[in-house]
């Protein structure tokens, strides 16, 4: 039985007391933080940067999944890779060199993954496979939390799973969007190895209790 990892996101949070939050998260179990920063460009909404995560890293052993939905991630990553990412992710639908991209993160010690959106086909990042560490399925249009899971993406997952076992690629598969009890086990049956889940964690009334909940399911 393979491991699956969680990957709470701080976008849903609470930002007036994000050490304590994060803290929480930590001590339950999670495996991953997932941080998500916005342009208000690439998507419609604005959230943080390399300060925060700077600031956070202190309070934190956490691996730091730091996910750029922005522009020009080619101008701004290494800023983010000084704040203590552990990953960058950016998306595939953006303009630049994703090639020397990805090894340039990668000649830095950090992971590296490309990000599709809900309507991205499967077969833009194929030749990018063998390359990258993570690969992030949206199921939910990025920008905002607490969208309600796209079942339609569930076959992506499935095809990117058959794909990377056959050819025996080392990528990990995260989705992202919509991630409760009901839809985390269509995506680990779908094949997934990394869930990551704000609202459902963040807001619920027993956060710890949560996480374990979902670290259980398989």
């Amino acid at each position: 039985m393979k491991k699956i990892l969680i990957a709470p996101s701080i976008l849903s949070a609470d930002f007036s007391n994000l050490q304590k939050d994060i803290s929480m998260v930590e001590k339950a179990g999670a495996d991953w933080l997932h941080i998500d920063v916005m342009d208000g460009h690439f998507v419609p909404n604005i959230t943080i940067g390399p300060l925060v995560i700077k600031n956070i890293r202190k309070h934190s052993k956490l691996f730091f999944d730091v996910h750029l939905m922005i522009t020009n991630p080619e101008k701004y990553w290494k800023n983010f890779h000084n704040a203590g990412a552990d990953a960058i992710v950016f998306h595939q639908e953006v303009s630049c060199n994703k090639e020397q991209l990805i090894k340039d993160i990668k000649n830095e010690g950090l992971k590296a993954g490309l990000s599709i959106k809900p309507n991205t086909p499967v077969e833009s990042i194929i030749s990018l496979l063998p390359l990258i560490d993570i690969v992030l399925i949206m199921t939910v249009e990025p920008g905002f939390g607490g969208q309600s899971f796209m079942d339609n993406v569930l076959p992506k997952i499935t095809a990117l799973r058959n794909i990377i076992d056959e050819k025996k690629y080392n990528c990990l598969i995260q989705v992202d969007g919509g991630i409760n009890s009901d839809t985390a086990k269509k995506c680990i049956s779908a094949g997934a190895d990394v869930l990551v889940s704000g609202n459902y964690i963040f807001m619920s009334d027993n956060p710890g209790k949560v996480l374990q909940e979902l670290k259980s399911i398989n």
